[in-house]
Formats: structure tokens, sequence, C-alpha cells
């Protein structure tokens, strides 16, 4: 598995490409502004058709080319209920970040719940649902490629925002220290912003969310 990492849109929201060329399979985790123009080219490099979206969380810089991603690909559009309205009625996040968006619902094909196992690209993923800094906020974990794909709810030396609708720090504290921190300490960490990391590194130094609390 291939793991092409595609900072994309206003604020460099990132998009995680997995292709398996053995299998001729792709899929996409988050489709920011602009990814579509990023993944043509990867996919007909790789000899991948895209076969499914997962969408980490709700907040539009993740889903802003959603619908134009389904309609090109016909992919399997997946995410948590709890973001459903965020999802499919996207001028809700128009509202309360006080700007004209431009954005499309999309349907979601199948909805995502803790615990869950997905098969792609000839492997499972775990599901996790973490939220705090918006509901519906999951994780995808591949334990056989050791990395986790976590949204919004952690980044390296840092947290997600919880001053967002929907949004709680104490609840964003509990997820990561029982969804994120219990996974192997040498998992990758593949947040939606910035530099990827590790759950040994973020367990022993992230300065919000401390491993052990005092």
């Amino acid at each position: 598995m291939k793991i092409h990492v595609l900072p994309s849109g206003p604020i460099q929201t990132i998009g995680y490409l997995l292709t398996e060329p053995d299998l001729g399979e792709a899929i996409l985790i988050d489709a920011p502004g602009g990814i579509m123009e990023r993944i043509r080219p990867l996919l007909a490099a790789q000899g991948c058709r895209l076969k499914e979206l997962w969408l980490t969380h709700g907040h539009w810089d993740h889903t802003q080319e959603s619908a134009r991603v389904k309609r090109e690909w016909g992919v399997v559009v997946r995410a948590h209920p709890a973001d459903r309205n965020l999802i499919e009625t996207p001028e809700l996040m128009e509202e309360f970040m006080g700007a004209k968006l431009g954005l499309e619902p999309v349907q979601v094909d199948a909805w995502l719940a803790a615990g869950m196992r997905l098969r792609a690209l000839g492997r499972e993923f775990e599901v996790r649902h973490v939220p705090g800094h918006c509901p519906g906020n999951v994780l995808f974990y591949a334990p056989a490629a050791k990395c986790a794909f976590v949204g919004d709810a952690l980044f390296n030396g840092g947290v997600g925002r919880w001053d967002l609708p929907g949004g709680d720090f104490d609840e964003l504290a509990a997820s990561i220290r029982e969804q994120i921190y219990t996974l192997p300490e040498e998992t990758l960490v593949f947040p939606g912003h910035g530099a990827r990391t590790t759950v040994a590194a973020e367990r022993a130094g992230n300065p919000y969310v401390p491993a052990v609390t005092r």
C-alpha cells in the first residue's frame, strides 16, 4: 500500500490517497478543495481506480470536494452519522464560519460505527470514534501498515480545536487517551493538518493531552 500525502485547499488540509497497484484499487481519506486535480495523475500512474471515499469528519475543509469525487468516480462514501447534518446540509457550516463556502451536499452511502472493520486494498482497517473536535470525528487504523489516519483529533504536538459547534475539550482529551494513545506506540499518526507523528511521541510529549492525567 502506498500512502500519498496531499495537502490541498485554502488551509492546506491533507487528503490521503491510498493506492494498491497490485490490486488496481485506491481509496481517498478526506476530500479538501483541489484534491481531484492532485489525485487524477496519481491514479493514472499507479494504474488504480478510486473505489471509496472515507471522511474523518464533517468539517468543510475535509469535505469540500466530496460531491465532485463521488460524481466523477462513483465512489462509496463513508462517514460517521454524528456528522450527518454537516455533510448533507453543508450550509450549516457557512452559518458558523460566517462565509459562503460554495459547498455541495454529498450523500453518504455507508455510515461508520466504532469498532467497525473495513476491508480495502487487501487489508483491514479498524474504525475508532474520536469525538471532541467534531462529533463525528473517526480514525482509520491499519494494523498491518502500522498507521492511523486521525482527522483533526490529534496533531504533531497539538490537538484539534474544540471551540467550534459540537467541540468539547474534555471529550477530545478522553478520546485521544482512550482511542489513540492505546494504539501500539510505533503507530504512525497521519493528521488532517501538518506533519505526521507517532503514538509514542504524542504520549511522551503532547502539551495539550498528557498520556496520564494529573
